[in-house]
């Protein structure tokens, strides 16, 4: 049964999340190469220590540290140096009180060794013996043989996006088959009498594919892969097949178009009638992209997108992205959504109820603080895009905002 009451997107949102099934989520294996901003599918334990030795973090001398207590450039303690450190060269040598090796930076400490003066900390007496002109602690310039990571250490929890830190991470502890999460698919469904390839003239009453170029780059930015559909006419039979083979060949499937009141509105009507539960709400407040449907067909989220290129963009930023994470196996969260603080430039007015995203554009001030510009608009205006660095929010609780209010920038 079609619901036609307009939820708040909080609500809307939560109905899709809570009914996802994510035990159809598949997993492989993969080459280490391939597995930046994959998302693990396993927990990672340490299968050594790390750096798995004890290792200088300055160039000096490698020494036993109670040998330094007290000293000072007026009262200096005087130690044999025993010869040098090789860099990637393990060694062998053992001191004991009064001596000491060079060490370059990541060089290994050799037995008996507790910490590293700096060169510059020292005066060489003669070619064997300098003086110690400052007094060290235990373990001072020194990085631990299990400092870095623990032996059976959880060094990443499954659902953790691979960003180039971890990969690094991972490669250092020589782990460089990693089982991480399939990359979900997403099919795009291109709806409407007047749209025509972005590659066609474009005759009067008619408009160039625009969204689905969008939406390809936002699900990019996902770590999805797209699966372009086509363009359809707003005829009952040919959407309701390519829906159907949408269906069978990606994990989430998006209409755009065709969720408008009247005589052509045939979307939801197609999300019912293929598969259960169908549609889970029809209509959302927020603008732009109120008339936005949201479903799950078969296991598999479906939704039906209004045609201009704004609401595309919002309803993108608040359901379908936080819904591609979740099929993408993300389970740790990564960092926030890049924000900003700066003062709207002009007092905007908001209706109750509604959660109303103002693109912005974003400027300076002589004080070098940043003023965001509303850049209104119809939201089938593409310049309104192109001009905006980001977004705010006026919650649905709000009336709207004064000008000069600190507001946060949801930057793009």
């Amino acid at each position: 049964m079609l619901d036609r009451t307009y939820i708040n997107a909080q609500e809307a949102l939560k109905r899709i999340l809570d009914t996802l099934d994510l035990t159809i989520i598949q997993a492989e294996t993969i080459d280490i190469e391939d597995s930046y901003g994959r998302i693990l599918a396993e927990d990672i334990y340490s299968p050594e220590d790390l750096p798995g030795f004890d290792r200088s973090t300055v160039d000096g001398y490698a020494l036993i540290s109670e040998d330094t207590f007290g000293a000072k450039e007026t009262s200096p303690a005087y130690l044999q140096v025993k010869g040098d450190i090789l860099m990637g060269v393990e060694v062998n040598i053992e001191i004991t009180r009064g001596e000491c090796l060079r060490v370059p930076t990541g060089g290994m400490l050799p037995s008996g060794a507790d910490a590293v003066i700096m060169f510059e900390h020292t005066q060489r007496v003669k070619e064997d013996m300098i003086e110690v002109c400052k007094s060290l602690s235990k373990y001072e310039n020194v990085i631990l043989h299990d400092e870095d990571i623990k032996k059976g250490e959880l060094v990443l929890p499954k659902g953790r996006p691979l960003r180039s830190q971890e990969v690094g991470a991972l490669a250092g502890l020589g782990i460089t088959r990693l089982k991480v999460y399939k990359r979900p698919t997403v099919s795009i469904i291109s709806t409407g009498d007047e749209i025509v390839p972005a590659t066609s003239p474009a005759k009067k009453g008619q408009v160039r594919d625009i969204n689905s170029f969008t939406l390809d780059g936002l699900i990019r930015q996902c770590g999805a892969i797209t699966i372009k559909q086509g363009i359809f006419m707003d005829e009952y039979e040919p959407l309701k097949a390519v829906f159907t083979k949408a269906l069978s060949e990606s994990d989430l499937v998006l209409i755009s178009g065709g969720t408008s009141a009247g005589i052509k509105d045939m979307t939801a009507r197609i999300i019912n009638e293929t598969g259960q539960p169908g549609v889970l709400f029809h209509g959302v407040s927020i603008k732009p992209g109120k008339p936005l449907i949201g479903g799950i067909v078969n296991h598999k989220p479906v939704f039906g997108l209004p045609g201009h290129p704004a609401a595309i963009f919002v309803s993108f930023d608040t359901f379908i992205s936080p819904v591609l994470k979740r099929l993408s196996g993300i389970a740790v969260e990564g960092p926030p959504v890049p924000t900003l603080k700066a003062t709207i430039a002009k007092s905007l007015s908001s209706t109750a109820g509604r959660e109303d995203h103002i693109r912005v554009s974003l400027s300076r001030d002589t004080d070098g603080r940043y003023i965001a510009t509303p850049i209104l608009g119809k939201s089938g205006l593409i310049r309104t895009l192109i001009k905006a660095d980001g977004i705010v929010v006026i919650e649905a609780h709000k009336l709207g905002m004064d000008a000069g209010q600190e507001v946060d920038v949801r930057l793009f």
